[in-house]
């Protein structure tokens, strides 16, 4: 199945560097506010978007996200609103790869069929239902492929070589490495044990690795780029700057422009 992230791969591989993608939650601090956050990140040089759909219960984020979350929920966003924010994006930028990260319960609840039938009319490339373990998804990712939506799973740090290939299986688009065990957040340093994961996925044939989890410096990117991968992905750093200037929304773009072209900076490869 051809994609938006295969696209973006080539291109990148072109360029001699890897992509940096940033993550925030729509609806965050309000669904016209975060328009123009995703807005900024895309002028600002981002390759893609990974985008949080508010959940009650998000079990793989940390404070900084889980907080964000609750702001968009307290200030109305639901998953309909956000779905149109993302139409609207998709409208103005129809190649940039749009992902999601959601969790079981609403997917579950909408129906497999009917739920990738909306995310493929809304335009999202792929979904990352973080709690969906791969032992069960074997309907899950069928739905998703029938709809053209690549489903997106966790490679963890201690993933032995059954699960590696099971995730090489049944992933599309790109494979998500965390760096370290537990939950979302901004680390000081970057683990690096991670990169046995990339290659023991690269040799069980999976998509393109992208390292998330505590990413939150150049010098993360950089050393996820030298350990094999095809990209970073950044949330809670992002999510800060966006609560760190939630007066004052000129200074925020400014923020979330510098941040961006930074950490784009460091994904030069430089072998």
């Amino acid at each position: 199945m051809n994609n938006r992230y295969d696209e973006m791969f080539k291109r990148l591989d072109g360029e001699k560097r890897g992509a940096f993608i940033p993550f925030v939650v729509v609806g965050d601090p309000s669904l016209d506010v975060s328009l123009e956050i995703i807005e900024t990140l895309i002028a600002a040089g981002a390759d893609a978007l990974e985008l949080g759909v508010p959940f009650s219960d998000p079990v793989a984020d940390g404070p900084v996200i889980q907080a964000a979350t609750v702001r968009a929920l307290e200030n109305g966003a639901t998953p309909s609103g956000c779905f149109d924010v993302i139409r609207k994006v998709r409208g103005a930028h129809p190649d940039i790869p749009i992902g999601i990260l959601t969790y079981c319960n609403p997917v579950i609840s909408t129906g497999f069929d009917a739920y990738f039938k909306h995310i493929a009319d809304t335009g999202i490339d792929s979904v990352l239902t973080a709690d969906m373990p791969v032992a069960e998804a074997a309907a899950y990712v069928a739905a998703a492929r029938a709809k053209a939506v690549c489903p997106v799973f966790i490679a963890p740090p201690n993933a032995d070589e059954a699960t590696t290939r099971k995730i090489a299986e049944l992933t599309d688009g790109y494979t998500y490495v965390v760096t370290r065990k537990g939950v979302t957040g901004t680390d000081d340093d970057v683990q690096t044990g991670f990169s046995t994961v990339i290659d023991d996925l690269k040799k069980a044939g999976a998509p393109r690795p992208v390292v998330g989890f505590g990413i939150s410096k150049p010098a993360h990117v950089a050393a996820s780029i030298t350990a094999g991968a095809a990209g970073a992905i950044s949330g809670s750093a992002v999510v800060k700057i966006v609560e760190a200037n939630m007066n004052n929304k000129t200074a925020m773009k400014a923020a979330l422009t510098a941040f961006v072209k930074e950490m784009r900076e460091a994904t030069k490869r430089t072998v």
